[in-house]
Protein backbone atom coordinates (compact mmCIF):
# COMPACT_ATOMS: atom_id res chain seq x y z
CA UNK A 1 0.00 0.00 0.00
CA UNK A 2 1.48 2.77 -0.94
CA UNK A 3 1.48 6.15 1.47
CA UNK A 4 -1.11 8.32 0.13
CA UNK A 5 -3.94 5.35 0.16
CA UNK A 6 -2.57 4.75 3.75
CA UNK A 7 -2.86 8.38 4.65
CA UNK A 8 -6.45 8.03 3.04
CA UNK A 9 -7.23 4.90 4.92
CA UNK A 10 -6.48 6.91 8.79
CA UNK A 11 -8.00 9.95 8.00
CA UNK A 12 -11.64 7.56 6.77
CA UNK A 13 -11.19 5.95 10.29
CA UNK A 14 -10.76 8.71 12.35
CA UNK A 15 -13.79 10.61 10.37
CA UNK A 16 -15.70 7.20 11.59
CA UNK A 17 -14.10 7.59 15.09
CA UNK A 18 -15.55 11.04 15.04
CA UNK A 19 -18.58 10.59 13.67
CA UNK A 20 -19.21 7.21 16.52
CA UNK A 21 -18.32 9.71 19.47
CA UNK A 22 -21.31 12.72 18.41
CA UNK A 23 -23.39 9.83 18.58
CA UNK A 24 -22.75 8.21 21.83
CA UNK A 25 -22.58 11.70 23.35
CA UNK A 26 -25.99 12.16 21.67
CA UNK A 27 -27.21 8.90 22.60
CA UNK A 28 -26.22 9.50 26.51
CA UNK A 29 -27.99 13.07 26.22
CA UNK A 30 -31.10 11.13 25.27
CA UNK A 31 -30.37 8.32 28.01
CA UNK A 32 -29.87 11.72 30.84
CA UNK A 33 -33.38 12.94 29.22
CA UNK A 34 -35.14 9.76 29.16
CA UNK A 35 -34.39 9.04 32.81
CA UNK A 36 -35.51 12.75 33.48
CA UNK A 37 -39.10 12.25 32.08
CA UNK A 38 -39.20 9.39 33.72
CA UNK A 39 -38.69 11.27 37.45
CA UNK A 40 -40.82 13.37 36.56
CA UNK A 41 -43.75 11.44 35.52
CA UNK A 42 -43.19 8.79 38.52
CA UNK A 43 -43.31 12.09 40.98
CA UNK A 44 -46.37 12.95 38.51
CA UNK A 45 -48.06 9.17 39.17
CA UNK A 46 -47.52 9.39 42.87
CA UNK A 47 -49.17 12.80 43.27
CA UNK A 48 -52.13 11.45 41.05
CA UNK A 49 -52.20 8.67 43.25
CA UNK A 50 -52.29 10.59 46.51
CA UNK A 51 -54.78 12.93 45.26
CA UNK A 52 -57.40 9.51 44.00
CA UNK A 53 -57.12 8.21 48.10
CA UNK A 54 -58.13 11.71 48.62
CA UNK A 55 -61.08 11.42 46.14
CA UNK A 56 -62.24 7.85 47.64
CA UNK A 57 -61.94 9.45 50.87
CA UNK A 58 -64.40 12.32 50.23
CA UNK A 59 -66.86 10.24 48.00
CA UNK A 60 -67.86 7.89 50.82
CA UNK A 61 -69.34 10.18 53.43
CA UNK A 62 -71.27 11.93 50.50
CA UNK A 63 -72.20 8.52 49.24
CA UNK A 64 -73.40 8.16 52.42
CA UNK A 65 -74.82 11.08 53.16
CA UNK A 66 -76.88 10.55 50.29
CA UNK A 67 -78.57 7.26 50.55
CA UNK A 68 -79.83 8.53 53.95
CA UNK A 69 -80.96 11.49 52.37
CA UNK A 70 -83.24 9.11 50.46
CA UNK A 71 -83.81 6.86 52.83
CA UNK A 72 -85.43 10.06 54.73
CA UNK A 73 -87.39 10.75 51.93
CA UNK A 74 -88.72 7.58 51.20
CA UNK A 75 -89.66 7.04 55.06
CA UNK A 76 -91.62 10.71 54.99
CA UNK A 77 -93.83 9.57 51.87
CA UNK A 78 -94.52 5.95 53.84
CA UNK A 79 -95.44 7.83 56.73
CA UNK A 80 -97.87 10.27 54.54
CA UNK A 81 -99.66 7.04 52.68
CA UNK A 82 -100.48 5.52 56.01
CA UNK A 83 -101.79 8.71 57.40
CA UNK A 84 -104.02 9.08 54.23
CA UNK A 85 -104.95 5.48 54.30
CA UNK A 86 -106.29 6.03 57.88
CA UNK A 87 -107.65 8.81 57.36
CA UNK A 88 -109.86 7.26 54.79
CA UNK A 89 -110.30 4.34 56.45
CA UNK A 90 -111.85 6.26 59.50
CA UNK A 91 -114.42 7.93 56.89
CA UNK A 92 -115.38 4.68 55.86
CA UNK A 93 -116.02 3.85 59.34
CA UNK A 94 -118.48 6.80 59.61
CA UNK A 95 -119.98 6.41 56.69
CA UNK A 96 -121.07 2.99 57.32
CA UNK A 97 -124.58 3.51 57.20
CA UNK A 98 -124.53 5.50 54.64
CA UNK A 99 -126.08 2.27 52.52
CA UNK A 100 -129.21 2.33 54.64
CA UNK A 101 -132.30 3.27 52.06
CA UNK A 102 -133.03 7.33 52.84
CA UNK A 103 -135.61 7.99 55.03
CA UNK A 104 -138.58 9.73 52.87
CA UNK A 105 -140.62 12.67 54.43
CA UNK A 106 -143.83 12.26 56.36
CA UNK A 107 -146.55 13.00 54.44
CA UNK A 108 -150.44 12.84 55.06
CA UNK A 109 -152.40 10.18 53.29
CA UNK A 110 -156.15 9.25 52.65
CA UNK A 111 -156.66 6.33 51.59
CA UNK A 112 -159.15 6.06 48.72
CA UNK A 113 -158.77 3.47 46.70
CA UNK A 114 -158.61 -0.61 47.20
CA UNK A 115 -155.49 -3.02 48.48
CA UNK A 116 -153.33 -5.05 46.45
CA UNK A 117 -150.22 -7.12 47.33
CA UNK A 118 -147.25 -5.25 49.03
CA UNK A 119 -144.41 -4.12 45.96
CA UNK A 120 -141.32 -3.48 47.40
CA UNK A 121 -140.45 -0.08 46.39
CA UNK A 122 -137.28 2.29 47.44
CA UNK A 123 -137.34 5.97 47.92
CA UNK A 124 -135.18 6.08 44.71
CA UNK A 125 -137.56 4.25 42.69
CA UNK A 126 -140.08 6.78 43.60
CA UNK A 127 -138.03 9.86 41.82
CA UNK A 128 -138.99 10.78 38.16
CA UNK A 129 -137.68 13.04 35.76
CA UNK A 130 -139.60 15.43 33.89
CA UNK A 131 -137.32 17.20 31.17
CA UNK A 132 -138.37 20.74 30.25
CA UNK A 133 -135.73 21.60 27.04
CA UNK A 134 -135.36 25.25 26.58
CA UNK A 135 -135.19 26.11 22.89
CA UNK A 136 -133.78 29.12 21.20
CA UNK A 137 -134.95 31.20 18.55
CA UNK A 138 -133.98 33.90 15.92
CA UNK A 139 -136.11 36.46 14.73
CA UNK A 140 -137.77 35.99 11.66
CA UNK A 141 -139.21 32.40 12.87
CA UNK A 142 -141.62 30.34 14.57
CA UNK A 143 -143.14 27.60 16.39
CA UNK A 144 -146.15 26.41 15.70
CA UNK A 145 -147.99 22.95 17.40
CA UNK A 146 -150.85 21.46 15.90
CA UNK A 147 -153.22 18.84 17.24
CA UNK A 148 -152.46 15.63 15.19
CA UNK A 149 -149.00 14.71 14.26
CA UNK A 150 -149.88 13.81 10.52
CA UNK A 151 -150.74 17.26 10.27
CA UNK A 152 -147.12 18.59 11.18
CA UNK A 153 -145.65 15.54 9.14
CA UNK A 154 -147.94 17.19 6.19
CA UNK A 155 -146.55 21.01 6.19
CA UNK A 156 -143.00 19.85 6.57
CA UNK A 157 -143.04 17.22 3.54
CA UNK A 158 -144.60 20.26 1.29
CA UNK A 159 -140.88 22.41 2.67
CA UNK A 160 -142.17 25.49 0.91
CA UNK A 161 -145.30 27.24 2.09
CA UNK A 162 -146.77 30.52 0.31
CA UNK A 163 -148.83 32.53 3.19
CA UNK A 164 -151.27 34.35 2.00
CA UNK A 165 -150.90 38.24 3.71
CA UNK A 166 -153.91 40.24 2.51
CA UNK A 167 -155.53 40.65 -0.70
CA UNK A 168 -152.40 42.07 -2.37
CA UNK A 169 -149.34 40.62 -0.86
CA UNK A 170 -147.72 37.33 0.61
CA UNK A 171 -144.86 35.67 1.78
CA UNK A 172 -142.83 32.63 1.50
CA UNK A 173 -141.98 30.86 4.98
CA UNK A 174 -139.96 27.72 4.90
CA UNK A 175 -141.16 24.78 7.22
CA UNK A 176 -138.71 22.49 8.87
CA UNK A 177 -139.18 19.52 11.55
CA UNK A 178 -137.63 20.39 15.42
CA UNK A 179 -135.50 18.47 16.44
CA UNK A 180 -134.11 18.32 20.20
CA UNK A 181 -132.07 16.70 22.42
CA UNK A 182 -133.57 14.34 25.06
CA UNK A 183 -132.16 13.18 28.09
CA UNK A 184 -132.47 8.78 27.51
CA UNK A 185 -131.99 7.85 30.92
CA UNK A 186 -130.30 9.59 34.37
CA UNK A 187 -127.63 8.37 36.64
CA UNK A 188 -127.63 10.15 40.16
CA UNK A 189 -125.41 9.06 42.42
CA UNK A 190 -126.74 9.95 46.33
CA UNK A 191 -124.24 10.58 49.03
CA UNK A 192 -125.31 11.24 52.63
CA UNK A 193 -123.95 14.21 53.94
CA UNK A 194 -122.16 14.40 56.72
CA UNK A 195 -123.01 17.69 58.41
CA UNK A 196 -126.34 18.23 56.96
CA UNK A 197 -130.29 17.22 58.21
CA UNK A 198 -133.65 17.36 56.74
CA UNK A 199 -136.10 18.51 59.19
CA UNK A 200 -139.78 17.80 57.73
CA UNK A 201 -143.28 17.79 59.62
CA UNK A 202 -143.07 21.57 60.48
CA UNK A 203 -146.47 22.89 61.15
CA UNK A 204 -145.81 26.59 62.66
CA UNK A 205 -148.68 28.44 60.34
CA UNK A 206 -148.82 31.81 62.20
CA UNK A 207 -145.09 32.04 61.49
CA UNK A 208 -143.34 34.00 58.58
CA UNK A 209 -140.38 31.98 56.64
CA UNK A 210 -137.99 34.35 58.05
CA UNK A 211 -139.08 33.76 61.57
CA UNK A 212 -139.60 30.02 61.43
CA UNK A 213 -136.25 29.35 60.21
CA UNK A 214 -134.73 31.65 62.74
CA UNK A 215 -136.58 29.73 65.73
CA UNK A 216 -135.21 26.31 64.29
CA UNK A 217 -131.77 27.59 63.97
CA UNK A 218 -131.85 28.49 67.43
CA UNK A 219 -133.48 25.06 68.91
CA UNK A 220 -130.82 23.08 67.19
CA UNK A 221 -128.25 25.50 68.26
CA UNK A 222 -128.74 24.48 71.90
CA UNK A 223 -126.22 21.67 73.19
CA UNK A 224 -129.48 20.38 75.68
CA UNK A 225 -130.91 19.41 72.28
CA UNK A 226 -128.44 17.42 71.03
CA UNK A 227 -127.21 20.32 68.61
CA UNK A 228 -124.61 22.61 68.00
CA UNK A 229 -123.50 25.84 65.69
CA UNK A 230 -125.66 25.96 62.54
CA UNK A 231 -124.02 27.32 59.95
CA UNK A 232 -126.69 27.44 56.96
CA UNK A 233 -130.72 26.46 57.21
CA UNK A 234 -132.82 27.09 53.77
CA UNK A 235 -136.26 26.21 53.04
CA UNK A 236 -136.63 23.76 50.59
CA UNK A 237 -139.43 23.24 47.71
CA UNK A 238 -141.53 20.07 49.79
CA UNK A 239 -143.87 21.57 51.88
CA UNK A 240 -142.63 21.82 55.78
CA UNK A 241 -139.00 21.11 54.76
CA UNK A 242 -136.29 22.24 56.18
CA UNK A 243 -132.08 21.53 54.98
CA UNK A 244 -129.91 22.15 58.23
CA UNK A 245 -126.01 22.49 57.89
CA UNK A 246 -123.74 22.35 61.16
CA UNK A 247 -120.14 23.85 61.57
CA UNK A 248 -118.65 20.43 63.67
CA UNK A 249 -119.17 17.11 62.37
CA UNK A 250 -121.11 14.34 64.54
CA UNK A 251 -123.90 16.56 65.43
CA UNK A 252 -126.20 15.63 62.69
CA UNK A 253 -125.27 12.26 63.76
CA UNK A 254 -126.91 12.68 66.79
CA UNK A 255 -129.70 14.09 66.03
CA UNK A 256 -130.93 11.45 63.32
CA UNK A 257 -129.97 9.32 65.61
CA UNK A 258 -132.62 10.55 68.20
CA UNK A 259 -135.02 11.12 64.79
CA UNK A 260 -138.06 12.95 66.44
CA UNK A 261 -138.38 16.19 68.36
CA UNK A 262 -141.31 18.15 70.21
CA UNK A 263 -140.53 21.71 68.90
CA UNK A 264 -142.21 24.39 70.61
CA UNK A 265 -142.50 27.83 69.16
CA UNK A 266 -144.53 30.09 70.99
CA UNK A 267 -148.13 28.79 71.51
CA UNK A 268 -147.49 26.33 68.71
CA UNK A 269 -145.95 22.99 68.71
CA UNK A 270 -144.99 20.73 66.64
CA UNK A 271 -143.71 17.04 66.19
CA UNK A 272 -140.50 17.51 63.79
CA UNK A 273 -138.73 14.45 62.40
CA UNK A 274 -135.21 14.53 61.68
CA UNK A 275 -134.32 12.09 58.99
CA UNK A 276 -130.33 12.17 57.20
CA UNK A 277 -130.01 14.36 54.19
CA UNK A 278 -128.91 13.46 50.51
CA UNK A 279 -127.04 14.56 48.23
CA UNK A 280 -127.72 14.30 44.50
CA UNK A 281 -124.83 14.43 41.52
CA UNK A 282 -125.76 13.40 37.84
CA UNK A 283 -122.79 10.98 36.86
CA UNK A 284 -124.28 9.74 33.73
CA UNK A 285 -126.60 11.47 31.13
CA UNK A 286 -126.70 10.10 27.61
CA UNK A 287 -128.41 12.06 25.25
CA UNK A 288 -129.88 11.54 21.64
CA UNK A 289 -132.04 13.40 19.17
CA UNK A 290 -135.71 13.27 19.18
CA UNK A 291 -137.98 15.00 16.54
CA UNK A 292 -141.38 16.42 18.04
CA UNK A 293 -144.07 15.05 16.41
CA UNK A 294 -146.34 17.60 16.48
CA UNK A 295 -144.33 21.09 16.01
CA UNK A 296 -143.01 23.01 12.95
CA UNK A 297 -140.32 25.33 12.88
CA UNK A 298 -140.74 28.08 10.30
CA UNK A 299 -138.21 30.11 8.68
CA UNK A 300 -137.81 33.18 6.71
CA UNK A 301 -140.52 35.43 8.22
CA UNK A 302 -140.08 38.59 6.83
CA UNK A 303 -140.93 41.82 8.91
CA UNK A 304 -144.14 43.57 7.07
CA UNK A 305 -146.22 43.13 10.17
CA UNK A 306 -146.70 43.23 13.79
CA UNK A 307 -146.68 40.41 15.85
CA UNK A 308 -149.92 39.68 16.67
CA UNK A 309 -150.90 40.32 13.52
CA UNK A 310 -148.53 37.79 11.61
CA UNK A 311 -148.83 35.45 14.50
CA UNK A 312 -152.38 35.22 13.43
CA UNK A 313 -151.79 35.14 9.56
CA UNK A 314 -150.01 32.51 9.85
CA UNK A 315 -152.44 30.51 11.82
CA UNK A 316 -155.20 30.92 9.74
CA UNK A 317 -153.51 30.06 6.91
CA UNK A 318 -151.91 26.75 8.87
CA UNK A 319 -155.52 25.37 10.08
CA UNK A 320 -156.85 25.36 6.02
CA UNK A 321 -156.64 21.88 5.21
CA UNK A 322 -156.54 23.15 1.53
CA UNK A 323 -153.05 23.79 2.39
CA UNK A 324 -152.00 20.72 4.32
CA UNK A 325 -152.94 21.99 7.92
CA UNK A 326 -155.09 21.26 10.44
CA UNK A 327 -156.04 22.20 14.20
CA UNK A 328 -153.17 24.47 15.56
CA UNK A 329 -152.64 24.00 19.19
CA UNK A 330 -150.28 26.62 19.70
CA UNK A 331 -147.91 29.12 17.73
CA UNK A 332 -145.08 30.79 18.86
CA UNK A 333 -143.71 34.18 16.54
CA UNK A 334 -140.51 36.09 17.22
CA UNK A 335 -140.19 39.07 14.76
CA UNK A 336 -137.03 40.46 12.81
CA UNK A 337 -134.56 42.26 15.21
CA UNK A 338 -135.56 39.87 18.61
CA UNK A 339 -134.75 36.61 19.96
CA UNK A 340 -136.77 34.57 22.48
CA UNK A 341 -136.63 31.11 24.19
CA UNK A 342 -139.47 27.89 24.37
CA UNK A 343 -139.68 25.12 26.64
CA UNK A 344 -140.60 22.08 25.81
CA UNK A 345 -141.78 19.32 28.06
CA UNK A 346 -142.17 15.59 27.59
CA UNK A 347 -145.81 14.51 27.22
CA UNK A 348 -147.56 11.27 28.27
CA UNK A 349 -146.38 8.28 26.10
CA UNK A 350 -142.74 10.14 25.33
CA UNK A 351 -143.83 12.33 23.08
CA UNK A 352 -142.50 16.41 23.31
CA UNK A 353 -144.94 19.10 22.88
CA UNK A 354 -144.14 23.33 23.40
CA UNK A 355 -144.90 24.75 26.35
CA UNK A 356 -144.29 27.97 26.64
CA UNK A 357 -142.35 30.90 25.13
CA UNK A 358 -140.92 34.29 26.73
CA UNK A 359 -138.10 36.95 25.28
CA UNK A 360 -134.98 35.95 25.65
CA UNK A 361 -133.01 38.16 28.35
Amino acid sequence: MIPEQMSWEIQKCQEICTALEADRLSLEEGRRESEREASRLQAEAALLRERLQQLKGEAQPRAFQEELEWGRKERSQLLQQKAALESELEQLDRLQIDQVPPVPPERVVVFKGHTEEKVERSFLDMLSVKPRIHYPLAGGTALITFERPEVAQRIIALREHRVQLDESSSMRVKAEPVELLMPVSLEVIMERSPRQVLLSGLRFPSLSEDQLLDKLALFFSKRQNQGGEVEVIQRLSGPGHVALTFVEDGVAEQLIQRGQFQVSIGKETSKVKVSPYLDGKISDLPLRPLVCPRTVLLSGIPDVLDEESMSDALEIHFQKPSKGGGEVEAIAYVPVGQCAVTVFEREEGGAVSLSSAGPLS
